[in-house]
């Protein structure tokens, strides 16, 4: 059964790469890469997928590409 999880991203981040939890129940992900042709998209791809445990190609970006704040689909 997949699992949805909301993220607020932080491209460029002297702190990534990292994630927290934010106040409002989603995941604040920092990020070293910037937001240019997908590549902090691609890294907090590899973070979560990490972070779940799971493999890269488990974790899917369901909306806001273009956005800070995305929504993920992650398969167990």
């Amino acid at each position: 059964m997949p699992e949805f999880v909301v993220a607020r991203v932080k491209p460029g981040s002297r702190k990534g790469p990292l994630i927290e939890s934010g106040p409002e129940g989603e995941l604040i992900v920092y990020v070293r890469e910037r937001a240019v042709d997908g590549k902090a998209n691609a890294a907090v791809i590899r973070l979560l997928a990490a972070h779940f445990d799971v493999a890269p190609s488990r974790v899917e970006l369901v909306s806001g590409p273009a956005s800070r704040l995305k929504r993920f689909r992650i398969e167990n």
